[in-house]
């Protein structure tokens, strides 16, 4: 069983920065791919941005240019550098672990953080 556990939510100012960190433990496991989601009241759970094994990069149109994935491998450890915040950027994050298939090489079950909360707002 593996946990994630996410950090640094919290009140922030349009245009201001935060820093999002997403730790797993628990278990040894293979990495396929880890990613951010967020969800808004009265909204589904969208993703966010993604950072694969390779250290592949994908986004949201929303955030492109202002939100950057990273990952300390040693660590076990995913970030999310969000900048230029706005208030559409106000939701629950939440952090996803994908783990690899030791028989496929691919995709196999994934593990969710129990989200932080990142308001923006004046």
């Amino acid at each position: 069983q593996v946990q994630l556990v996410e950090s640094g939510g919290g009140l922030v100012q349009p245009g201001g920065s935060r820093r999002l960190s997403c730790k797993a433990s628990g278990g040894v496991f293979s990495f396929y791919a880890m990613g951010w989601h967020r969800q808004a009241p009265g909204k589904q759970r969208e993703l966010v941005a993604v950072i694969g094994s390779r250290g592949g990069t994908n986004y949201t149109d929303s955030v492109k240019g202002r939100f950057t994935i990273s990952r300390d491998a040693a660590k076990n450890t995913v970030y999310l550098q969000m900048n230029n915040l706005k208030a559409e950027d106000t939701a629950v994050y939440y952090c996803n672990l994908v783990v690899r298939s030791v028989t496929t090489g691919g995709p196999a079950g994934d593990y969710w953080g129990q989200g932080t909360q990142v308001t923006v707002s004046s």
